[in-house]
């Protein structure tokens, strides 16, 4: 294998694929990035087993040379050193030979480097998907979707669907569904041209899915999806991301949430957030994260929180409406400001059915967003 190639073109891909490379693992050929040279460009592979990243380099973009292929070929170089040294080196262009016993050369302006590489063929190959039912999705929709939901996944790996987000497509409607059996986030979206396409129980892990949002560009591109028996393909632009689905049955999170309710509220997003993190700072030095919110007979509400050792804080807020019963309530005020990031509406409708009962947080504008946070049970 002989090629040059320009810096920044080896170094934006080496960015996308570099993100399925696990620390943890124990296979030596997974600790690689394998470069597949052909006259037509350079492929970059990358896998974990769980996630596999493919991006391809065209020798030519708008007659514009990429890559000059001298000789194709293949080589596994390690993925720590390959990544840190083509960011460092001096020249837009870098030239790559890789000799006898994959010992690989790199040459750049007055740099030169030598790699020992690693037999491609040990490379596990990608899964084989049959693109029969494939969706197409805007890339900012479906960073939103991801940012919206991915917050609720369990950390416990003792329950491992709960790290994921779970998928379901239906009528045209497709939805993210994430708990950690403390809160709960959903998000659906109207996709068009979905009608024969069906899916549900498709599990992917959060930590995946917030690394597949990093690689999706900020302009306004579609993304393809293909969801198969244990896969799920992501195709962005000149980028392959491959995903395992989890395994099991993900939990009925219908059935904690409420048909109807005794008090709501609807308030300003924001006020509503800068009084929560202002009592969540006494709450986190208690180490409960503990807030009271209470309505008030004049109308509002009122946001408490104390620490035994710091004090106590207190404030009203105005609500924009008020139905119901009066109520108090106490819950994890960590869990509602993560709410409250993600809700792009003004305002928004808060819903109870008692003060032991899940609370509903529903962005006013928006019906196609709900979260659910249980509340504490508090002694006073």
């Amino acid at each position: 294998m002989k090629i040059s190639i320009l810096k920044n073109e080896l170094n934006e891909s080496i960015g996308h694929v570099s993100k399925a490379i696990s620390s943890r693992t124990t296979i030596p050929i997974l600790t690689g990035i394998k470069l597949e040279v052909t006259h037509q460009g350079v492929t970059l592979t990358a896998s974990d087993t769980d996630i596999s990243i493919q991006s391809f380099i065209p020798a030519e973009n708008d007659s514009h040379t990429i890559v000059k292929v001298e000789q194709p070929g293949s080589v596994v170089l390690p993925a720590k050193f390959f990544v840190e040294i083509i960011k460092k080196l001096p020249s837009k262009e870098i030239h790559m030979e890789v000799k006898e016993g994959f010992q690989t050369y790199i040459s750049s302006g007055s740099t030169e480097i030598q790699i020992v590489g690693l037999d491609p063929e040990e490379f596990p190959v990608l899964p084989n998907i049959e693109e029969n039912d494939m969706i197409s999705i805007p890339g900012d929709l479906l960073k939103n979707m991801i940012k919206q939901t991915a917050f609720s996944i369990s950390t416990q790996e003792t329950t491992p669907i709960l790290t994921g987000i779970l998928w379901n497509l239906s009528d045209n409607e497709f939805k993210f569904t994430a708990t950690d059996r403390h809160r709960l986030a959903t998000r659906a979206a109207h996709l068009e041209g979905t009608e024969n396409v069906h899916f549900g129980n498709v599990v992917i892990a959060g930590k995946t899915l917030n690394e597949l949002s990093k690689i999706i560009p900020d302009q306004n591109m579609l993304v393809d999806i293909v969801v198969a028996d244990n896969q799920v393909l992501f195709k962005i632009d000149k980028v392959l991301f491959y995903s395992r689905i989890l395994d099991g049955i993900y939990p009925d999170t219908s059935r904690i949430i409420p048909t109807a309710y005794k008090t709501e509220l609807t308030l300003d997003t924001k006020k509503l957030s800068e009084s929560i993190d202002r009592a969540y700072l006494l709450s986190r030095e208690e180490k409960t994260n503990i807030v009271r919110m209470q309505t008030l007979d004049q109308g509002g509400i009122e946001i408490s929180s104390s620490s035994s050792e710091l004090g106590k804080v207190r404030e009203e807020l105005e609500t924009i409406d008020f139905k119901g019963e009066p109520l108090k309530i106490s819950f994890n005020s960590k869990y509602m400001l993560d709410v409250l990031k993600v809700i792009e509406s003004e305002q928004l409708v808060i819903a109870f059915t008692g003060m032991m009962s899940p609370i509903i947080l529903r962005p006013l504008d928006d019906s196609r967003s709900m979260y659910v946070i249980l509340p504490y049970r508090t002694t006073n």
